[in-house]
């Protein structure tokens, strides 16, 4: 059962309190996973710091995530989808002193007002890397997003066997939607080549140092594409003071794609249309 703690509904990939602020955390990532996949930050998907609550809330200290096991590597793995990196106009920065170039190239693709109310502006490259390489696992620590909580709570409707998603919970994430909708795919990719040394370096750090970071990145899409689109609303259980997807099929599913499910079917296909899109420019072709 995916849980989380009253401060994060997206901590763990879990769906949260009752009337707490966390889904912001996961279409963050999702955002963040975009920007990222920018090179200026792909998307920006999430994961961040503390949840948003009322200051009258008393939040209880929250467990760090374990670090995700390391399979030791004995050859090096084939990889699957090279990048073609750019020639770079002048030397890339140390990746620890990039934040600022990188805040650069991505108010380039969405403007300054969009980053700075949207992102979370310290160790962006590492932050998005781990946020994608989390995105295809049942848990996603949200002190790793590069993004900042939508800021409001879930929106639920009825009660017991009736209690599911509510019809306006979609709104929450339409800040986020939107600047995803006017992503440019072919510039973003463009960046994310540019930068993309700095990604790899990050990954590595990460504990793969046989590992190719753009091959990750397209596990991560190919899994958030292959999220399910609902007719009905989600139908919801509260087990003490969190809620899970009534379908245990659906509760088990990669962080990701939870994320997804809980945007609402409209918006979930608008970043699966940026997703396809941009894919196309950063994965061999078969």
């Amino acid at each position: 059962m995916d849980q989380i703690r009253p401060d994060s509904d997206e901590r763990y990939g879990a769906l949260g309190a009752p009337g707490e602020s966390g889904g912001g955390r996961m279409i963050l990532a999702l955002v963040a996973l975009v920007v990222v996949v920018a090179g200026a930050i792909w998307f920006w998907w999430q994961w961040h710091s503390a949840e948003t609550v009322p200051e009258s809330m008393t939040v209880p200290p929250v467990a760090e995530a374990p670090p995700m096991p390391v399979v030791p590597q004995e050859e090096e793995p084939a990889i699957q989808h090279p990048v073609e990196e750019a020639k770079a106009a002048e030397p890339l920065p140390a990746l620890d002193d990039s934040d600022g170039v990188l805040a650069k190239a991505m108010a380039a693709l969405v403007g300054d007002k969009p980053v700075a109310a949207l992102f979370i502006p310290e160790r962006l490259v590492r932050h998005i890397v781990a946020t994608v390489d989390n995105l295809p696992r049942e848990e996603a620590p949200v002190k790793m997003w590069p993004v900042r909580p939508v800021g409001s709570w879930l929106d639920t409707a009825g009660e017991g066997d009736t209690l599911a998603i509510g019809p306006k919970n979609a709104a929450r994430y339409s800040a986020y939607v939107k600047v995803i909708k006017g992503l440019d795919a072919q510039k973003l990719a463009g960046a994310y080549r540019k930068f993309y040394p700095l990604f790899q370096e990050a990954y590595r750090d990460l504990g793969y140092p046989k590992g190719y970071f753009n091959d990750r990145l397209i596990v991560a899409i190919d899994d958030l594409l292959a999220t399910p689109e609902p007719t009905e609303p989600l139908r919801l259980v509260q087990v003490k003071v969190r809620y899970q997807f009534a379908d245990p099929e659906l509760d088990h599913r990669s962080a990701g794609q939870k994320i997804l499910l809980r945007m609402g079917p409209d918006n979930a296909r608008v970043v699966k249309a940026k997703l396809r899109d941009f894919r196309q420019y950063v994965a061999k072709r078969p």
